[in-house]
């Protein structure tokens, strides 16, 4: 996932308000609609993709991980999405696990570049490295959840974010003992035409095609995907593959907007 990642607007302002949130030590609250990006964003800043087997499938470590520990090092970043069924207790016990096997991996990658001699794997208590917590679907957490995050954010001083739908910063706002430590609120937003301009022509030249937005038939296409996913940046990736599939069935080698329709036609799109 991580090679073909798009880095837009709406990433790197993602980007600017996470290294707010964890320069400021506060807690910061992400929202927009399902399938703008919120979570890839989220994934790419924590280096998620690359991280979360080497933390799960925990144990001894091959030469091949040091990667992995510098991209931890330089996040300094645990994520974590709870289930719909996640108790406070299942909340608490899963982030000390990750925290603490992130600070391990960081530990490693700062003791090999500082030079000094490794101890056994895990054998030792570490200090936390670990600057920044993001909690995605946080719209699943209770009250005594957030009590809980709200406790950990006091005492343990590592950032928070939370990141849900719209709305999210509302719902929050009735536990005024958590809402009076937020620092930051961030409004991810669907791509704007420009954005969706420079995603398109990515997608064409993946598919060895050249997009031209003076070209009549590629500007029709352009307004048709424009039409269907709104910005929607899932959307659009779940639409390229079924544009894809219908050009090799019916033998095409333009993109029109009779193409885009067909495509958008296999889908299952829901109201945001």
């Amino acid at each position: 996932m991580s090679e073909h990642f798009i880095i837009t607007k709406e990433h790197r302002r993602f980007t600017e308000f996470a290294d707010s949130v964890r320069r400021g030590h506060t807690i910061g609250l992400c929202f927009g609609p399902a399938g703008v990006g919120k979570t890839v964003s989220a994934r790419r800043y924590a280096h998620w993709d690359q991280a979360h087997e080497l933390l799960t499938d925990w144990g001894p470590r091959s030469d091949g991980d040091a990667k992995i520990y510098a991209a931890l090092a330089k996040a300094r970043t645990v994520l974590y999405t709870p289930s719909v069924l996640t108790t406070p207790r299942l909340l608490r016990d899963e982030l000390d696990r990750a925290v603490s096997r992130t600070n391990i991996c960081i530990e490693q990658h700062v003791e090999v570049a500082g030079g000094v001699p490794l101890d056994r794997w895990g054998s030792r208590r570490t200090k936390n490295y670990v600057q920044l917590i993001v909690v995605d679907e946080s719209e699943r957490l209770s009250a005594t959840a957030l009590e809980l995050l709200r406790d950990r954010y006091d005492h343990d001083n590592i950032a928070l974010i939370l990141i849900g739908m719209p709305g999210l910063e509302k719902q929050f706002s009735h536990y005024p003992q958590f809402y009076s430590r937020v620092g930051f609120a961030h409004q991810y937003r669907p791509l704007g035409n420009d954005e969706l301009l420079f995603v398109l022509q990515r997608h064409w030249r993946a598919l060895g095609k050249t997009l031209d937005p003076e070209d009549f038939t590629d500007a029709q296409a352009i307004a048709a995907i424009a039409r269907v996913t709104r910005g929607n940046f899932r959307l659009l990736e779940r639409l390229f593959p079924q544009i894809e599939r219908v050009l090799k069935i019916n033998e095409l080698q333009t993109i029109t907007n009779d193409v885009v329709e067909a495509a958008a036609s296999t889908l299952v799109i829901g109201t945001t």
